[in-house]
């Protein structure tokens, strides 16, 4: 048998971010708990993990530093700092000026920490800043192209969101709604999500969101979807995450932190944006801009023709 040798083993390491990611995407159900721990935060924050030191990163993951360098090394890295060194070319390349945007949101988080209560305010529009960054960044033009099309030909958009993603699924609902589609709300209520989920066909999409700690129920509901071969949009964290897995398009939107304050405004807008899109389809021989009328516009249009 021939000995492996140094040269052969470097070239299994991942060298692109998108590798790395998809290394431990691959991986991620056969790694300890400690170390799915770590990959959720790696792929959740990898701007953190470009720009922070070794043991500013095992604090906010929790935890020891020692850990993140077994952790580099199982995927063939010779240290840590060689596994961070990709995610920093990830910034270099992707976004320029990155680390100044960064500090600069640093400072005005360290600024507004003492504002009293415009200064919560402030921290969270800074927060919502940086998110908004992220989704520009990470968002396509081919993912926004194929997930819109999928709705436009959808026969009915079934939609999974609950608990602080309601706000998100309810107003996917309204959007797709006011386009004339065709759209079935899987809520709690009653009980009978699941149930409801069960009647989706292969013609049918489904729109899930989810952010940890992800809803059960919703996570049920989309690994009956996949199990039953339905087209999905998985709006969520992760590439690690229950309704990643399966996805037909998959948009993340990583969150710094898992508190109570965690931002709505990078989901909102990507739905906001999907609908648009998704008008563009659905009015392919309208010139200007792509329209979503409001409820009060429809009613108004079906009362003027009666009193003329």
């Amino acid at each position: 048998m021939r000995k492996t040798t140094s040269k052969d083993q470097s070239k299994t390491i991942p060298r692109r971010y998108e590798e790395i990611v998809n290394a431990i995407t691959a991986e991620y159900e056969t790694l300890s708990s400690g170390f799915q721990q770590i990959a959720r935060f790696f792929t959740q924050n990898p701007n953190i993990i470009a720009l922070e030191s070794i043991n500013a990163i095992a604090r906010q993951s929790g935890v020891h530093p020692s850990s993140l360098v077994r952790f580099a090394q199982h995927f063939g890295f010779s240290g840590f700092k060689q596994l961070q060194a990709v995610f920093q070319t990830r910034l270099a390349t992707a976004a320029p000026g990155f680390r100044e945007r960064i500090d600069a949101l640093e400072v005005d988080l360290q600024k507004n920490s003492a504002g009293g209560n415009v200064g919560y305010l402030k921290t969270l529009i800074v927060r919502d800043i940086a998110a908004l960054h992220h989704l520009l960044e990470s968002a396509t033009e081919a993912t926004l192209s194929d997930a819109s099309t999928m709705l436009a030909r959808a026969e009915t958009i079934y939609i999974a969101g609950q608990m602080r993603s309601e706000p998100i699924a309810l107003l996917a609902r309204y959007l797709m709604t006011m386009l004339k589609k065709r759209v079935v709300m899987l809520d709690p209520a009653g009980g009978l999500a699941t149930e409801m989920a069960a009647t989706m066909t292969r013609s049918d999409v489904l729109i899930a969101i989810a952010f940890r700690h992800y809803a059960k129920e919703v996570v049920a509901i989309v690994e009956n979807a996949v199990a039953a071969k339905v087209k999905m949009i998985s709006i969520t964290d992760s590439q690690l995450s229950p309704i990643a897995k399966g996805a037909s398009v998959l948009f993340t939107v990583p969150e710094e932190e898992y508190s109570f304050s965690r931002s709505l405004a990078a989901p909102v807008c990507l739905v906001q944006a999907l609908a648009v899109a998704t008008a563009a389809k659905l009015q392919p021989s309208r010139k200007a801009s792509p329209r979503i009328p409001t409820v009060t516009e429809i009613v108004r249009n079906r009362v003027e023709p009666k009193a003329r």
